[in-house]
Formats: structure tokens, C-alpha cells, sequence
């Protein structure tokens, strides 16, 4: 008689955690499918290399922490008497761990110009839909968590929250490759204090030190990491490299890239496309950085002048002057500046766009009228954390800070 085998457990070593298990054979072989492979090759940061030089990290590193912090989180609400079913369990981790896998190429960066009118987290529930058909239809509650139509709340919230597994490793991963010791939290301790209230997820009040240090740790990545103006640079750089060779494949120039990128540039792909052909998810499916570093370092040759600059430029660390500020640039500063471009690259007004512009950036550290962090004192009394904490009363955690840019080649202003 033939004994069918049984899945022995995997570990992968991450530098964060130590060793991640796997003991589970589902979760597994989605980690071995194509498109979750495909993670390893879109880096978390996009180009902050450029200017952190150790943020080499991946959506894939990003996705399988995500996934571990999430088997602590449901281990300490077990044990704190909230029940959750194997299935539960099951279709929260693979919620966490597919929560990423719609990003496409250098992740935030090209968010809404590779394709236009959808997000990731649409693509994401694509990508999940096509595999739960491809698993027997195995990862419907994984669906339902995410999508947040599952009836336990607090599952969602673990996984698509203000105080979610996925925030919990970005920070302490982020911190860790790129050397910013700001984004260090106490995942640990955080993760033990989790209790459920009201089908909601919630804080002890014994942990509420480590939730203030976690909101300002997120506020203060952002204007060092996530908007640091050298990071802008590299990245808007990037997004003007894509349009202008979005603008000449629409003039019918000749432009060498792989079929996927070719695809996406050759025309205008948005949500109705992806809900009208199952092409654009194939297609969405075999691009990642590769793709496009390919195309940059064949481009920076290119016979056009500006893609050729954009390219060489980005491929060579020339970068653009970024400009920040309180208020919106003057309109006639950039006029004199793409007249500076214009006369010394024999430019039109429109060409210039391509070499500079500008934009908004915006900073909410925590926002308590979105889902909010709640506290649970010895009374079992539930708090939104700006009203208690001491710390958080300041108006500058709990409101939207903006500030504007505006970017163009170093030469061309001061």
C-alpha cells in the first residue's frame, strides 16, 4: 500500500526575524507559483538605492515577512482566548502574504503610469482570483479577508489597516536596508499587546509607548526614506523616461523593448482593459524591473535627445535638482527655467516638460477618522489613541502635512 507524502515544513532565513516557517503546503505553492516568483524581481523602494545604497530589498522579502509577523499576530490572539479557525488562519496569512503582488515595476514609483485608473491593490485581487481558480478555488477567504467582506473585521484590519503586518515589517524593513534607524519599532512587543474588542482590533493599554513610537517612526520614514527629494528625483525621473517613450511610440518611433514593456507603452492600459481581455493581467504578469532597466540602458542610446539624456542621465547618476517647499513653485521661475533648457538643448516649450515639473507630496503619520488604532484600558474601556496618548495630541501627527516640489536638470536653476 502507497503512503501519499506529506509536506514537510520549509524555513527561510530572513535577516529581520530569524527563521520564517512554512508548514503549510497551500501557502507554500503559492509562494512557488510564477506570479508570487515574480516579487523577487520588483525592489520594495524602487530606486532609493540611488541614494540608500543597501535598499536592494524586494516585494518578495516585504511579502514573506508580512506573512511571519501575521502567524505571530493570530498565535497571540489565540492564546489571549480568541478563537481562530484553521481556515481563518489560513486565508489571513495568504491575504498578507499576496497583499503586494499586484505592484508593478520599482513598485510606488510607477504606480498609475504604467497603467491608468486602477491601483495595485486592484491587480492584486486579479492576480488572486486567477489563482484561486488555478487552486481549486482554495483561497476564497483569503479573498474575503482582503477584500474586507469577511465577516470578522479585525482579520482585514491585520492585513489592510493603520496598524497592519504589512506596515509593521515595511518600517522595520525599510529601516534595516536603508540604515535609518528612525523606522525602528517594537514589532515584538506590539504584536503581543494585539487583542480583538468588538470584532475590531485592538491595543493593550500597556503597549500604548510602542504604538506612539511606531506612528512617528512612520511619519519620520517618510520625509527621510519615502520622500527624501534625491529619492523624487531618481523616481520622477523615471516616470518622464516612461512617458516620452510612451509619447514616441504614439509618434511611431522605433523603440527596442521587451513584449510586455512594448505592450504597456504601445497604448493605454487601465481598469476597463484589465476587466475587458485576460492580456493585460498576462502581460502585467511577466513585467518587473528588468524590463525596464533593459529598456533605459538600451535607450540611453536612443537617437532621441531627450529620452537618450532621461536615460543616461538616471543610468549614470546625473540627477535633477529636486526643490522643496511650503508653498507651490513660481510659475515664472519654471518658465525662466525651461527657457534655460530650451535655449541650451534647442527644445520646445512642450519638449521641455519632459526635463522638469513638479508636484505635492503628503504626509498623514495618522488619521483618526480612518480606521483608527484603539486602546483597551483595565476597565476594558476602548480609546481612539490620539485622544489618549500623550504624545498624539500634537496637531502634526493627526493632520495631512503637504509640501510641494518641483525638479529639473541641475544646470538649468539654482
Amino acid at each position: 500500500m502507497s503512503i501519499a507524502p506529506t509536506f514537510k515544513r520549509k524555513i527561510i532565513n530572513d535577516p529581520l526575524y530569524g527563521f520564517i516557517t512554512i508548514s503549510d503546503k497551500l501557502v507554500f505553492d503559492v509562494i512557488e507559483h510564477p506570479f508570487f516568483q515574480r516579487l523577487r524581481r520588483i525592489e520594495q523602494l524602487g530606486l532609493a538605492s540611488m541614494v540608500y545604497p543597501g535598499a536592494l530589498h524586494t516585494r518578495f522579502h516585504h511579502a514573506l515577512g508580512a506573512m511571519h509577523l501575521m502567524g505571530q499576530a493570530i498565535e497571540t490572539l489565540r492564546s489571549k482566548g480568541f478563537e481562530i479557525s484553521p481556515e481563518e488562519a489560513q486565508g489571513a496569512t495568504l491575504a498578507i502574504l499576496l497583499h503586494d503582488i499586484g505592484h508593478g515595476p520599482f513598485s510606488h514609483a510607477l504606480e498609475h503610469h504604467i497603467v491608468q485608473g486602477i491601483s495595485h491593490e486592484e491587480i492584486t485581487l486579479m492576480f488572486m482570483q486567477e489563482l484561486n481558480t488555478e487552486f481549486g478555488n482554495k483561497l476564497e477567504t483569503a479573498i474575503a479577508i482582503f477584500g474586507n467582506t469577511y465577516p470578522r473585521k479585525f482579520l482585514h484590519q491585520m492585513v489592510s489597516g493603520q496598524l497592519d503586518m504589512d506596515r509593521l515589517d515595511y518600517l522595520m524593513r525599510d529601516s534595516f536596508y536603508t540604515g535609518v534607524n528612525e523606522g525602528v519599532i517594537s514589532t515584538d512587543r506590539i504584536l503581543k499587546m494585539l487583542t480583538v474588542a468588538n470584532d475590531e482590533l485592538a491595543v493593550e493599554l500597556k503597549g500604548i509607548y510602542s504604538i506612539e513610537k511606531f506612528i512617528v517612526a512612520r511619519r519620520l520614514m517618510y520625509w527621510q526614506v519615502y520622500y527624501h527629494k534625491t529619492v523624487l528625483s531618481v523616481e520622477y525621473m523615471l516616470v518622464s523616461i516612461l512617458n516620452r517613450a510612451r509619447y514616441l511610440a504614439k509618434q511611431g518611433t522605433d523603440l527596442s523593448a521587451s513584449e510586455s514593456l512594448a505592450f504597456f507603452i504601445g497604448q493605454q492600459i487601465g481598469k476597463e482593459q484589465f476587466e475587458s481581455s485576460e492580456t493585460p493581467l498576462a502581460m502585467f504578469a511577466a513585467l518587473d524591473d528588468y524590463d525596464i532597466f533593459s529598456a533605459i540602458k538600451t535607450w540611453s542610446f536612443h537617437a532621441d535627445p531627450i529620452l537618450s539624456l532621461l536615460c543616461s542621465s538616471l543610468l549614470n547618476r546625473n540627477l535633477f535638482r529636486v526643490v522643496i517647499s511650503a508653498t507651490p513653485f513660481e510659475a515664472a521661475k519654471m518658465k525662466e527655467i525651461r527657457q534655460t533648457i530650451s535655449g541650451k538643448l534647442n527644445l520646445t516649450d512642450e519638449e521641455c516638460t519632459f526635463l522638469t515639473g513638479g508636484g505635492e507630496i503628503s504626509n498623514s503619520a495618522y488619521d483618526p477618522n480612518s480606521d483608527r488604532i484603539t486602546i483597551v484600558d483595565k476597565n476594558n474601556k476602548l480609546w481612539d489613541i490620539s485622544g489618549l496618548s500623550e504624545q498624539l495630541n500634537i496637531a502634526i501627527y493627526n493632520k495631512t502635512v503637504s509640501k510641494f516640489f518641483t525638479y529639473f536638470p541641475k544646470w538649468a536653476g539654482q
